[in-house]
């Protein structure tokens, strides 16, 4: 649209029609009116200037002097193809932006029951349900999401002695959300999740237990959905 928008500027131009000079938006409302009126046959600069709407008509002495031009039919014909190739492409925008709208209201929906959960924003829903998406059936468990997530502790032993209790290195955002989500959800009192991070943090620290918190959130995020 913008590219034509441009090369209905260049019509103008070579017209001797400063109309793109007076009006941010040849294509607004008050732009188009005149443009169609020139499609038509019209080229009497006052009778265009008077199809101005809105604050434009405070410009009519403007449109009338950038109005004055030398319009031919050749103009006429260029500036009806590209007024016909936008309204075509702006009906296509239409039917695609419904068509989208339509195929995104169920993950809205899923996003919106993840938002029921505490700590987690709408913000943050559309994060975790952008990173994992609806179908859970791409992981065999939550515990193969939680680790795809980066969010379980590394398998590094020796001898039977764990050497290393750090989380996997993760590539994805959701990593990050959740551990955000993890410290709102446990500022909210009487709730699992706080009971969770103050239990876990008494033993092992504030590190761990926001990570558990977070793993806990992203496993009922998995049931959920």
């Amino acid at each position: 649209v913008s590219q034509h928008s441009l090369r209905i500027q260049k019509v103008l131009e070579d017209a001797n029609l400063k109309l793109g000079s007076v009006l941010s938006d040849v294509l607004g409302k008050s732009g188009r009116a005149m443009l169609d009126a020139i499609v038509a046959g019209q080229s009497d600069p006052a009778h265009l200037a008077a199809l101005a709407q809105g604050t434009a008509r405070n410009k009519s002495a403007e449109l009338r002097e950038a109005l004055r031009g030398r319009i031919t039919e050749h103009h006429r014909t260029m500036l009806r193809l590209h007024l016909q190739v936008i309204d075509a492409l702006q009906r296509t925008l239409a039917e695609l932006d419904a068509a989208v709208g339509k195929a995104l209201a169920p993950i809205r929906q899923r996003a919106r029951l993840l938002a029921t959960m505490p700590g987690v924003s709408d913000l943050t829903a559309s994060v975790v349900v952008a990173e994992i998406g609806v179908d859970m059936s791409r992981f065999p468990s939550a515990g193969h999401l939680i680790s795809w997530a980066g969010l379980c502790p590394r398998s590094d032993e020796s001898a039977g002695k764990r050497r290393s209790t750090r989380v996997r290195k993760s590539g994805t955002w959701i990593k990050t959300t959740l551990v955000t989500a993890a410290w709102a959800a446990v500022r909210v009192k009487s709730s699992y999740l706080r009971a969770q991070f103050l239990r876990i943090k008494a033993r092992r620290g504030a590190k761990k237990a926001i990570l558990a918190v977070a793993a806990s959130m992203l496993t009922a995020a998995y049931h959920m959905l």
